[in-house]
C-alpha cells in the first residue's frame, strides 16, 4: 500500500494544474527571455506573468519581486545583501534562537565577517517577545530577522509589530516565510517587512525555485554577480520551467487559500483528537492558537522517537529528535522552548496537506497509539 504522507513543511508535491503548467515549457516554449526574436518573447512574457502570480499573492508590485533558486538562497540574499548594503551604518543584526539554518548559518557567516548578531531567545510557545526585540537593538543595529512560522512546531510569530518596532528604528526587516506563504495571508503591508522569503517546494510548486520580496528602496549588495537579470538584481538566465511553476502555485494559492487553510486545520485537528484521546501523556508544542493550521507537533513521554518512526513504514512523518545508544540529540527549536527531555525525545511533526483525507488521518492515529504502546511495554520487560 502506498505510504501515508504527514510532512508536507518538509515538502509538498507538485499541484497538478502547477504540472500542466510547466509541462509546454520542458520542450516547446525553450527561448531565452533575454532574446529578442519570438522564441525569447514568449518565454520572457511567462517570466512577467509569472511574477505578477506572485506579487498578486504578496499584495506587492511586480518589481519588487526577484525570483531565486529557492527559500536558502532567498534567505542569503536578504541577509547578506542587507548586511554589506548597511555596513558603513553598523554591524549589529538581530535574529531568534529557532531560526532555519538558512537564517542561522548565514548569521554564523556574517559573525566571521565582524558583524555581531544577537539570537534572541523565545517562551515555551517558541515565540519571540516583540519587546525583547525593542531592548536589544542599538545604535549598530541594520538588520531584523525573525521568521513568519517555524517549520517544527508551526508557531506563528507577532511579526506585524516586530517589524514596526523595526521600522520606528529606521532598521531593515526581513522574514523568512517559507513555512507560511500559502498556508496563512502574507501580504507584505500587512506584515510591514521589507524583505520576504518564499520557497516554490513547500507551497506545491516545484524544488530549486523561489522568490524574494524586496520593498522599494531597500539596498542589498548583490549575492550573484554577472549580466543584469531579474532587474540587475541576480544575474544567470532565468530558470523558465520553475518560474512558470512558481507563479501557477502562487496563483492556486491566493485562490485558494481560505479553502485549503480550513481543510488542513480539520485533518490537524482530528489527528491530535484522535491521538490525545488514546494517549494520555502527550504533550502539544508549539502555540495552541497563533500556529500553522496544518503543523501539529506532539510529543510521546518517554517514547524514543526515532525507534518509533523505525517501527513505522506506513506513514512519513518527521522526528524532532535523534537519539543513539548514549545521547539524545533534541532539535534546536525544542532546546530553545526549553521541552523536558522526557518529552522532547519522543517528539514527532505531522504536517498535513490540501490532498490529506480524514481516512489517512484515522489511520495514522491508530499506527502511532499501538506502535508507542507496544514500545512502551517493551520497555517496561527491560
Amino acid at each position: 500500500m502506498k505510504p501515508i504522507y504527514l510532512d508536507y513543511n518538509a515538502t509538498t508535491p507538485i499541484d497538478p494544474e502547477v504540472a500542466d503548467a510547466m509541462r509546454p515549457y520542458i520542450s516547446e516554449r525553450f527561448g531565452n527571455p533575454s532574446s529578442s526574436h519570438w522564441y525569447g518573447v514568449q518565454t520572457k512574457e511567462a517570466v512577467e506573468t509569472a511574477r505578477d502570480q506572485v506579487a498578486n499573492l504578496l499584495s506587492c508590485s511586480p518589481d519588487e519581486v526577484v525570483f531565486t533558486s529557492g527559500g536558502s538562497e532567498s534567505n542569503n540574499y536578504a541577509i547578506k545583501g542587507a548586511a554589506f548594503a548597511k555596513r558603513v551604518e553598523g554591524n549589529h543584526l538581530i535574529t531568534s534562537s529557532i531560526e532555519h539554518p538558512a537564517v542561522i548559518e548565514v548569521c554564523k557567516y556574517l559573525e566571521e565577517k565582524d558583524f555581531q548578531v544577537t539570537y534572541l531567545p523565545v517562551d515555551h510557545f517558541g515565540q519571540v517577545d516583540p519587546r525583547a526585540v525593542e531592548k536589544v537593538i542599538n545604535s549598530s543595529t541594520v538588520l531584523i530577522s525573525i521568521m513568519h512560522a517555524n517549520n517544527e512546531v508551526g508557531t506563528i510569530q507577532p511579526i506585524a509589530e516586530i517589524a514596526k518596532i523595526a521600522r520606528d528604528h529606521g532598521i531593515v526587516f526581513h522574514t523568512d516565510a517559507a513555512q507560511s506563504v500559502g498556508k496563512i495571508a502574507t501580504r507584505v503591508n500587512d506584515l510591514g517587512v521589507d524583505l520576504l522569503t518564499i520557497a516554490g517546494h513547500k507551497l506545491y510548486g516545484p524544488k530549486g525555485i523561489g522568490a524574494l520580496y524586496v520593498r522599494r528602496g531597500t539596498q542589498l549588495e548583490k549575492l550573484i554577480h554577472g549580466a543584469d537579470h531579474e532587474q540587475g538584481r541576480r544575474a544567470g538566465t532565468e530558470n523558465i520551467l520553475e518560474i512558470v511553476g512558481l507563479g501557477k502555485a502562487c496563483e492556486i494559492a491566493k485562490r485558494d487559500l481560505n479553502k485549503n487553510m480550513d481543510h488542513m486545520q480539520r485533518m490537524r485537528d482530528l489527528l491530535y483528537q484522535e491521538l490525545r484521546a488514546e494517549w494520555d501523556e502527550l504533550k502539544l508544542n508549539g502555540h495552541p492558537e497563533s500556529r500553522l493550521p496544518n503543523t501539529l507537533s506532539v510529543s510521546f513521554k518517554n517514547i524514543e522517537a526515532n525507534k518509533l518512526l523505525a517501527e513505522i513504514d506506513r506513514v512519513a512523518v518527521s522526528a524532532g529528535a535523534a537519539c543513539h545508544s548514549d545521547s539524545v540529540k533534541v532539535s534546536s527549536v525544542l532546546q530553545a522552548m526549553q521541552v523536558e527531555l522526557e518529552y522532547a525525545m519522543g517528539t514527532v511533526r505531522f504536517s498535513t496537506g490540501k490532498m490529506t483525507t480524514t481516512e489517512e488521518v484515522k489511520e495514522t492515529a491508530a499506527i502511532f497509539v499501538e506502535t508507542a504502546r507496544r514500545l512502551q511495554a517493551e520497555k517496561q520487560k527491560w
